[in-house]
């Protein structure tokens, strides 16, 4: 099996991995509390981005399984592939804006963000064709 196609899996999974993760939040941070405070429709709109980004996961991680050889193979998968490792880039970058704590957690989480870039652009740097 070729390399590229292997990192392709690993990337659904992550994804995978995520979509799970997400899908915790309302238990993981307290939000049937916590959100009470907010006004509703602000309350509604972090449930539905959540609920969003699960979704995207998930679509990310069938296109993965999916479509493996066509990811590294093809304009298309190569751009699909890179705007992935883009956001994944990009949500590192915004822990650093946005999420301002010393916490061991929260700086595995960058880690977990910087893998995602990587494992996503590696494909695209591998592949031949």
């Amino acid at each position: 099996m070729p390399v590229e196609k292997t990192i392709i899996f690993v990337c659904a999974m992550y994804c995978l991995a995520l979509a799970i993760f997400h899908a915790m939040f309302w238990k993981l941070f307290k939000w049937e509390k916590d959100l009470a405070s907010l006004t509703s429709a602000n309350r509604a709109i972090i449930q539905i981005l959540n609920c969003r980004l699960i979704y995207f996961f998930l679509f990310a991680a069938a296109i993965c399984i999916l479509y493996p050889v066509e990811l590294y193979t093809t304009k298309l998968g190569k751009a699909f592939l890179s705007g992935m490792s883009i956001f994944w880039l990009g949500r590192t970058i915004e822990q650093f804006i946005f999420l301002r704590v010393n916490s061991k957690v929260v700086h595995l989480l960058t880690l977990v963000f910087f893998i995602g870039a990587v494992l996503f652009i590696l494909p695209v740097f591998l592949s031949n064709t």
